[in-house]
């Protein structure tokens, strides 16, 4: 308990958390952003006076375009109405509050029984379904791909999901850019582009190859000769 106060209070500092989304670590999620996703650090410990899950509470996740305005819309604002978030904020995400007390722990990921489980606790991957938009009957919050070469903030608010209103908020992330797609015709093949190193290890690899080419060809010649020989000599009679 002790342990967990002194994290708060070094939170209140600014030395050790910051009140708005952060993209999560690299050990935990790899190639992160992607070209249409981009992976967030859920909020532990953002909230002040809510520390433990409620049932009465949950957390909404809210994107929107960087160069996009942020205004007082609904709470369901979804990625259609802001097309995307080029208009304004909208709605990716709902979970339950995390853990404060219970963070995971970034030594379980060496473990392969409890991986799974601690990516589900500790991060959300924004722009992680691919089927919402064309499913009439999506149940849950959508949360379609993100566009590519873009860039995104993020906000979390903590919402009273029974009297539906707002009762803490972060403050909007850094900007958060997805990669570029680089088209084909732009990818440079030309040798003259490439190290000296891998010049020298293609031809090298070029030559054992040849090599191995002629001595398969020759031993095959040679074993095609010495059975000729063998035949020839078995079809001789003692007179000859």
């Amino acid at each position: 308990m002790q342990d967990c106060w002194v994290v708060l209070a070094l939170c209140w500092l600014g030395q050790l958390c910051n009140l708005r989304p952060q993209i999560a670590n690299p050990k935990l999620a790899t190639n992160n952003p992607t070209f249409t996703t981009i992976a967030l650090e859920k909020p532990f410990c953002m909230f002040d006076g809510l520390q433990s899950p409620s049932s009465s509470f949950a957390v909404y996740l809210y994107a929107m375009v960087d160069s996009a305005i942020s205004n007082d819309k609904p709470l369901n604002t979804t990625f259609q109405d802001t097309s995307g978030g080029q208009l304004g904020p909208y709605k990716a995400a709902s979970f339950n509050v995390p853990n404060c007390a219970s963070p995971p722990k970034i030594a379980d990921v060496a473990n392969v029984k409890k991986i799974s489980e601690v990516l589900e606790q500790y991060l959300f991957r924004v722009g992680d379904d691919v089927t919402c938009l064309y499913d009439p009957n999506f149940p849950d919050v959508c949360n379609p791909p993100l566009a590519e070469d873009t860039t995104y903030r993020f906000k979390y608010l903590l919402v009273d999901v029974v009297a539906g209103i707002v009762k803490e908020q972060t403050l909007w992330s850094d900007p958060m850019k997805t990669k570029r797609l680089k088209q084909s015709s732009t990818i440079d093949t030309w040798p003259g582009r490439r190290s000296g190193g891998m010049i020298v290890i293609t031809s090298i690899l070029s030559t054992l190859m040849f090599f191995l080419v002629v001595g398969f060809l020759a031993s095959i010649f040679f074993t095609v000769i010495t059975r000729a020989e063998l035949t020839t000599t078995k079809c001789q009679t003692p007179f000859e």
